[in-house]
């Protein structure tokens, strides 16, 4: 991977990770770091998931595989805040 697909899988990945967070219901207790990284890895998780149902490379925008990035991202924000809101003992 050269340094322009990193640098767009950054972007995309801040975008993703805002917008599933935005879906995810209430305030969540993680940072922006977290966001930024649920988002990334959503990102490419969502990209191989929708090569694999083969929705990913389709005339204009891809808006299932974006679909299925942000709900990744949502998801990946829940779990997260779930398990970081936990009553430490």
């Amino acid at each position: 991977m050269d340094i322009d697909g990193i640098i767009s899988a950054i972007v995309i990945g801040i975008v993703i990770g805002v917008l599933g967070r935005l879906v995810v219901p209430g305030r969540q207790r993680i940072g922006v770091l977290w966001t930024i990284g649920v988002g990334i890895l959503a990102a490419l998780i969502g990209s191989w998931v929708a090569a694999a149902f083969d929705v990913a490379d389709t005339n204009g925008v891809d808006w299932v595989e974006w679909l299925i990035q942000i709900g990744l991202a949502a998801l990946g924000v829940a779990a997260l805040d779930r398990s970081r809101s936990r009553p430490r003992r």
